[in-house]
């Protein structure tokens, strides 16, 4: 699991802050903090500033998250938030503030009420039963299409039509897009803190 090069200490560490984005860069293993675990409707997010996992809004439809669902530490996506990923062919739920290594197999390019808002799509790296899924295209056609539809609806209550799935892409694209988080999380992020 993921080793944190930080010396003991008295105070809780903000993980976003402290581990980096890959597990293992060569492997296109990841590190991701939990957020939401599949089949709620709860919108749960991570503080960015004190790492605490909080309440952000009850979903306003019967729709739930299909997958589980978290933050990539020290990466930046244009939405000014951590870039997202979905976990998909979770066997047993996952603990909301956990942090799971996750192998990457794509991403889905997302525009969220007219801001960049991309899900890396990833499986959990030490489940021999998703071995076999290396890209988006093991998981199926109804993977694509039940992502689609619960992106492209689920605030359809709150803010209809806001919305818009880009399309579905491979490792090299997620890794890229990963790499450009996390150069902008040192270049616009960091240096607000300094």
């Amino acid at each position: 699991m993921a080793n944190i090069d930080h010396k003991p200490s008295k105070y809780m560490l903000n993980l976003l802050h402290v581990l980096p984005a890959f597990a293992s860069e060569e492997d296109a293993v990841i590190n991701t903090i939990v957020e939401i675990n599949a089949g709620s409707i709860n919108k749960y997010e991570i503080i960015t500033e004190t790492g605490t996992l909080k309440l952000d809004r009850v979903g306003f439809s019967s729709l739930s998250y299909p997958f589980a669902y978290g933050a990539i530490p020290c990466t930046w996506d244009l939405d000014n938030d951590p870039l997202d990923v979905e976990i998909v062919n979770v066997t047993e739920p996952l603990v909301p503030g956990t942090l799971v290594e996750v192998r990457v197999i794509g991403i889905m390019k997302f525009i969220d009420g007219g801001e960049v808002d991309d899900k890396v799509i990833a499986v959990i790296n030490d489940d021999k039963r998703t071995n076999h899924i290396q890209s988006i295209e093991d998981l199926g056609e109804q993977f694509i299409k039940e992502t689609t539809y619960y992106w492209e609806h689920y605030k359809d209550l709150k803010k209809p039509g806001t919305g818009k799935v880009e399309g579905f892409f491979g490792v090299e694209e997620a890794l890229r897009i990963i790499k450009e988080c996390e150069e902008r999380y040192v270049k616009e992020y960091l240096p607000k803190f300094n």
